[in-house]
């Protein structure tokens, strides 16, 4: 069976990968224009285009997804399945309406919940217990295909976007190539969707990783993970931006019993010593495990404070024209 998958970042890749492996034949790969990468901005192909060239897979990037060239390749293809992951891209009704068994998308939630660009974000940032792999026959709305499987997996209480999704991918090219099976073979049955049931996880901006030290420690703990590796979480120190990378929920108990913790408001630093570093919340109090100054190295929270002094009653902010108390 010929296949035709789209797809660009790393999440896609096992699904390429053990799409390859099967017997499907995949007779092309479709991918996102080469964008600029890293410090140096450099135009470099992303992880998918990477792995298709090193397969000899013939793949193209269509700027326009209606264009007459890209268009006339797709049916050249003569795909009778189009598999798409993290492909980023809406597909018109042209495209979805090319191969007779359709068109089968891996989702990084258990849908309807977390339709849009940032599943696996979001899932972290709300505070998650669990989420999924989604397979889903695509139609002209945003994730609001029919469902074809689903497989259920936990979120680590330390673990990041990052971390998680890694795991996702794997398991997400796993089951996409079992229910390819199942679907080819007619053992499948497509169930709708309750739309009433449907949540959004939009896509995250730069400006979404600003902390806003007014939440409750738990939130913003969930928060971090969630917004690692990107666009990641901030802060503001002395006036400069302190990227925040790993937290752990603490309490305030020595802070109250010395009568201090009335006096100081959220995003102030309660405690100092060698090994750690506290911030007052709205609720709560959080220790800060590893940060990162502007235009530096991350750093443990130790090696940090070996070359920066902090003490109690210092702040961090939320904007850069709010000095530290």
């Amino acid at each position: 069976m010929n296949i035709v998958f789209m797809g660009t970042p790393q999440f896609a890749v096992p699904t390429l990968r053990q799409l390859a492996d099967s017997e499907f034949t995949v007779r092309g790969v479709v991918c996102q224009p080469d964008r600029p990468q890293g410090r140096g901005q450099k135009i470099q192909p992303g992880p998918v285009k990477t792995l298709a060239m090193a397969m000899g897979i013939p793949v193209v990037q269509p700027v326009r997804m209606k264009d007459p060239d890209f268009l006339e390749t797709l049916q050249r293809w003569t795909p009778e399945v189009i598999v798409v992951a993290a492909f980023g891209r809406i597909l018109p009704s042209v495209v979805l309406q090319l191969p007779p068994q359709g068109c089968l998308n891996v989702h990084g939630s258990l849908l309807p919940r977390y339709r849009g660009a940032g599943p696996i974000q979001w899932a972290v940032i709300n505070g998650d217990h669990e989420t999924g792999i989604t397979i889903m026959k695509m139609d002209e709305g945003m994730d609001t295909g029919a469902i074809l499987s689903q497989e259920v997996m936990a979120i680590g209480s330390q673990e990041t976007s990052g971390e998680l999704a890694i795991r996702m991918a794997e398991v997400g090219g796993t089951l996409l190539v079992r229910t390819l099976r199942d679907w080819v073979a007619g053992r499948v049955s497509p169930q709708p969707q309750n739309d009433q049931e449907a949540t959004m996880a939009p896509l995250l901006k730069k400006e979404d990783g600003l902390l806003d030290w007014a939440q409750p420690a738990a939130e913003l703990a969930c928060r971090v993970r969630g917004l690692s590796p990107w666009p990641g979480a901030y802060t503001f120190f002395e006036g400069s931006r302190m990227a925040i990378w790993r937290v752990e929920v603490s309490c305030l108990a020595g802070v109250e019993a010395a009568g201090e913790a009335e006096a100081m408001s959220p995003g102030m630093i309660t405690r100092v010593t060698k090994q750690g570093l506290w911030v007052k919340t709205g609720q709560g109090e959080l220790s800060i495990l590893e940060l990162q100054p502007a235009n530096k190295k991350r750093l443990d929270v130790a090696h940090f404070l070996a070359g920066h002094h902090l003490e109690a009653g210092m702040k961090f902010s939320s904007g850069p024209g709010r000095r530290s108390a």
